[in-house]
């Protein structure tokens, strides 16, 4: 019996030392993604959205260092807007210049930069009147974004790239709109929301589907 305990302690302690060293083995590969992913970072993207990622640079670049932005997009989501790029912005397609691995190297270098899990919910269907949803966009929208969604610089992002219309879904573009982001000039918009805008919950819908009308750039 004694044997037999002994045994079973020499195995549990043996599979604790397992799970520790790949543990620790996946942890050190996601520093390296990281690290390798600043690299990349510092060399393609700082020129635009500085060099911690609030949009800081000496170019025109949106802020992506933001925990609304983060716990909005998967990493997919970052990955396809890294590939792509934006038409009809500054920001390139990296898809032909940056390998798999690179891609998902920035990709873990972003999220690395979120630090907190925050629930931001939107409705599961977003379906509002498109011509309501104009009215309120022309007054409360359109100085920062343009009134064709164009956007404007140091102001608003362009909401009508290909890209960004086709990656981007309705419920992303309704919790962006109803949160806002913080740390950026886009405030939230949501009737209760710490914002000056308050709009209800179907006025957000209806600029969302107003914006799906734009044609793209």
């Amino acid at each position: 019996m004694k044997k037999i305990l002994i045994g079973v302690y020499i195995l549990v302690t043996v599979g604790i030392i397992i799970i520790i060293s790949n543990s620790s083995l996946l942890t050190k590969k996601d520093h390296k993604a990281i690290e390798a992913g600043e690299r990349i970072y510092q060399q393609q993207c700082f020129a635009c959205h500085g060099d911690n990622g609030k949009g800081s640079g000496a170019k025109e670049g949106t802020a992506i260092n933001n925990q609304h932005f983060l716990n909005t997009y998967s990493d997919k989501d970052l990955y396809n807007q890294v590939k792509y790029g934006r038409e009809g912005t500054v920001m390139p397609a990296y898809g032909s210049n940056l390998s798999e691995e690179d891609l998902n190297n920035v990709v873990a270098f972003m999220r690395n930069w979120q630090k907190k899990s925050i629930e931001l919910e939107a409705p599961a269907k977003i379906s509002g009147d498109p011509e309501n949803g104009k009215k309120h966009y022309e007054l409360f929208c359109a100085t920062c974004h343009g009134i064709d969604g164009a956007g404007k610089k140091k102001m608003g992002t362009v909401l009508i790239s290909p890209q960004k219309l086709q990656y981007t879904t309705d419920q992303q573009m309704w919790i962006s709109t109803a949160y806002g982001r913080e740390d950026t000039r886009m405030a939230a918009s949501l009737e209760g929301a710490d914002g000056i805008r308050q709009l209800s919950e179907q006025e957000i819908s209806d600029i969302i589907s107003y914006i799906r009308t734009l044609p793209s750039k």
